[in-house]
């Protein structure tokens, strides 16, 4: 379907029953979610969308925000006749931002959504990763996004920037050799993080205005998630209306979506709980 700009965008369907449209996290697409949209299809008709830049969509344009985002979604929702959605980190914040401005969601889900207090810190590895990213340097652009995002593991803590830039490099020309044309490449997606970071920032830090939400919310988080994210779960749990929280023990923040090259944590069990949750708060 085509949102309200005119800008294409595509999903997949699964499954049968009350619409559900599940939307994907930063460095993935709408393929990323095939383990949840499988365990919700019993249940629901699963619709995964591709955000803009990704797969079957259209490209991202310059006056991208997040009214484009919620747009993206109302384009969808419409076309599935769909009450529900789902999104996970900054697709979480999108979920949420469009319960306050769409009467048509009733019920939504978000799995460790990218709302935090202060734009300062995100706008400052933004800046550096738009530079890098101009200048053609996608791996050391993808560090800096690791390192702004908090998803270094500890070992990449200790190791130089211009070796980790080096070592991610190689993986990329190793992904790029064996992809076809059509195939999603970690390099393909790493310019959208700039969208994901430019919405971190102009969300940040209007938490009470999630108060008009009139969705009932299933707010969910993992133990080992990102613990930057946490203290914005702890501040919506206060303002929305109606909300029920859940924290899984073990899940950290990669695992809603299928295992992968940059999601080696992830799980068909990780996903199966939050499936569980999921499907409690959709019926």
């Amino acid at each position: 379907m085509t949102s309200r700009d005119g800008t294409r965008i595509g999903y997949w369907k699964t499954g049968s029953g009350p619409a559900v449209v599940l939307l994907h996290g930063s460095m993935e697409s709408a393929r990323s979610h095939t383990l949840l949209a499988k365990a919700l299809a019993g249940d629901f008709t699963v619709y995964l969308p591709d955000r803009r830049g990704r797969g079957l969509s259209g490209p991202h344009r310059p006056d991208h925000s997040v009214q484009t985002e919620i747009e993206d979604l109302e384009a969808v929702l419409r076309d599935a006749g769909a009450t529900r959605a789902f999104g996970v980190s900054a697709s979480g914040a999108i979920v949420l931002a469009a319960a306050r401005a769409l009467p048509t969601l009733t019920k939504v889900a978000v799995y460790e959504p990218a709302l935090v207090a202060d734009p300062a810190p995100h706008a400052a590895w933004l800046a550096r990763f738009d530079r890098e990213v101009a200048e053609g340097n996608i791996a050391a652009a993808m560090i800096t996004s690791m390192y702004g995002l908090e998803l270094a593991p500890a070992a990449f803590k200790v190791m130089p920037r211009r070796l980790l830039a080096a070592i991610t490099e190689k993986l990329l020309k190793k992904e790029d050799r064996a992809a076809g044309p059509d195939d999603i490449t970690l390099r393909k997606l790493a310019p959208t993080v700039h969208y994901e970071g430019a919405l971190i920032v102009e969300l940040a830090g209007r938490f009470e205005e999630f108060g008009d939400v009139a969705a009932e919310v299933l707010l969910m988080g993992g133990s080992k998630g990102l613990p930057f994210l946490a203290p914005g779960r702890d501040a919506l749990a206060e303002v929305l209306a109606s909300c029920r929280r859940v924290e899984f023990d073990g899940l950290d923040h990669g695992s809603s979506s299928d295992p992968s090259e940059i999601n080696s944590t992830g799980s068909a069990e990780a996903v199966g709980r939050i499936a569980a949750e999921v499907r409690a708060a959709f019926r």
